[in-house]
């Protein structure tokens, strides 16, 4: 297994960690939350991440990479949310887990495929060109949304959350790696 499929998988490991916990604490209360909604929490996310990214400053305390954990997490969200609707049903905490790696498992497997075809150009991106690249793909989204799914020619809301989680992992491994 290459050093990028094992950061990989530590990395979503601690994301789907801190998402039991916080499924333990709060339910599933996100099914309520229709695609769109998570799509601008993924903003609100990545827009914090920018911001600290081009000020330095950080008033609220959080760090980076607990915002990329959280879109890493919201991105998961949003496929299950593709897959199942949205909805007040209560998952189980396994079903639930079930679902989340499922999403993750997937998601890892196109990663595995890109990487190969593109030679881990991302290992020599700069951590503020990821994050713009997953501000570029909210908007995108957004538009997709706004156009109820509908593409002419453009890959669907579910491969935009698919890259946009990739990117949070790559932006993770180099702030792992001491990348600036």
């Amino acid at each position: 297994m290459s050093n990028t499929e094992e950061q990989y998988k530590n990395i979503i490991s601690a994301c789907r960690e801190v998402f039991k916990k916080k499924s333990i604490d709060y339910g599933t209360s996100w099914r309520i939350l229709r695609a769109s909604s998570l799509t601008d929490q993924i903003f609100i996310k990545a827009s914090r991440i920018r911001t600290i990214q081009e000020t330095g400053v950080n008033k609220v305390g959080e760090d980076v990479e607990g915002e990329f954990m959280a879109i890493i997490n919201y991105c998961i969200m949003g496929l299950i949310q593709i897959k199942l609707g949205a909805e007040a049903e209560e998952m189980n905490l396994e079903k639930t887990m079930s679902l989340y790696d499922d999403q993750a498992y997937a998601t890892f497997d196109l990663m595995v495929k890109k990487n190969h075809d593109y030679g881990e150009a991302w290992r020599d991106m700069r951590i503020s060109s990821l994050t713009d690249l997953i501000l570029m793909k909210i908007l995108r989204t957004k538009q997709i949304e706004d156009n109820q799914g509908r593409t002419l020619i453009s890959e669907g809301i579910d491969a935009n959350y698919a890259d946009m989680l990739n990117y949070s992992v790559f932006a993770l491994i180099q702030i792992e790696e001491g990348v600036t």
